[in-house]
């Protein structure tokens, strides 16, 4: 009987375990299921870069708009590159650099050859392409790159060497300024008044006893002294010496070693020096207004150089010009940079 009892206890023990286990089953079904419940569980885990996405938005749109606010802005160099040269001579520096100034305000990126020498260089340098444009004189394009005859109109001017320059060079002139650099002559006023002179008729006659001193092109150049001894005789000089175009040959004119100097009409000193600027009595020389040569394939480039650099040609007058010059070469020697710029500022064609 006690084994019976016992072995039935045994039974309930198991029947009591078998039911628990099975109570336990249905719990467990779900865990089997976890693949298919977890799958929120990425869309929870989104949820947060959704959310920094988001508050990331405003910074990439104020990146992406940026461009839009400074595009209005002129970055140097957004527009392309050129390089500017010039002649040897303070009124050269101060139109190139205005040239490249105007240009660096509308983007460009300029590079400066300034001071390459006489004409015959600067033209050799521009059809070569080591420079995509440079200031230049109507008739001396017209007398001495094109080797034509005088001319005193200055619309006439101009058109023929415009049309001999792309002819001849795939060059273009621009727009001139009015005012008149033409060569001329002058001496300090005490020697004008020992010798008597005051034309060039005067000078002619008498220029054995002085010297001259000026570039060294003026010594062969057709507008130069060869010109100038076809059209009024004499002109025979009893020495000349090569000073160039640059303020030392008026130092020299000053100091006495020299009587007669190589001037050009716009030049400070004539005024800044009370200097003596003898009259061309028989109109030898023809007027000689500055304009930028452009290479042709440069302007097809960059077609925006000639609506910018068209905008000076009107503020450049004699005494504007004048003026301009006396502030390089007299007392105060400012720098040709800083003198384009204080102009070009004041007139409203250069951001301050």
């Amino acid at each position: 009987m006690f084994n019976m009892l016992k072995k039935s206890s045994i039974y309930s023990v198991l029947l009591v375990a078998a039911m628990l286990l099975g109570a336990c089953a249905p719990a467990a079904a779900p865990a089997t299921a976890a693949p298919a419940t977890s799958a929120p569980v990425p869309a929870a885990t989104t949820a947060p870069t959704a959310a920094m996405a988001a508050t990331a938005m405003p910074t990439a749109m104020a990146a992406t708009s940026m461009p839009a606010t400074t595009s209005a802005v002129p970055v140097t160099g957004s527009m392309g590159t050129v390089t500017i040269g010039s002649k040897d001579f303070t009124e050269e520096f101060i139109v190139a650099e205005m040239y490249a100034q105007m240009l660096e305000n509308a983007g460009f990126t300029v590079n400066r050859k300034l001071n390459l020498g006489g004409t015959p260089i600067a033209q050799a340098a521009i059809v070569k392409g080591d420079i995509d444009l440079y200031p230049e004189y109507t008739s001396t394009g017209l007398m001495t790159v094109l080797k034509m005859p005088a001319m005193q109109d200055p619309t006439a001017i101009y058109n023929t060497v415009n049309t001999g320059y792309e002819a001849q060079f795939q060059l273009t002139w621009l727009k001139p300024s009015p005012f008149n650099d033409t060569q001329a002559l002058a001496m300090t006023q005490a020697t004008a008044d020992k010798y008597g002179i005051k034309t060039y008729s005067d000078l002619a006659t008498k220029a054995d006893q002085l010297v001259l001193g000026g570039p060294a092109e003026f010594l062969s150049r057709e507008d130069g002294l060869p010109g100038l001894q076809k059209a009024y005789g004499g002109f025979k000089f009893k020495d000349t010496k090569q000073l160039g175009t640059g303020s030392l040959r008026y130092q020299a004119l000053l100091d006495g070693q020299i009587d007669v100097v190589v001037a050009f009409g716009t030049d400070g000193q004539i005024n800044g020096d009370h200097l003596a600027l003898l009259k061309d009595d028989k109109s030898f020389y023809p007027i000689y207004q500055v304009a930028p040569v452009v290479r042709q394939d440069t302007l097809q480039k960059y077609p925006q150089i000639g609506a910018v650099l068209n905008k000076l040609a009107p503020y450049l007058t004699d005494s504007v010009m004048s003026g301009l010059n006396w502030q390089v070469d007299g007392p105060a020697k400012l720098e040709p940079a800083a003198v384009a710029k204080a102009f070009l500022q004041q007139n409203g064609l250069l951001a301050k």
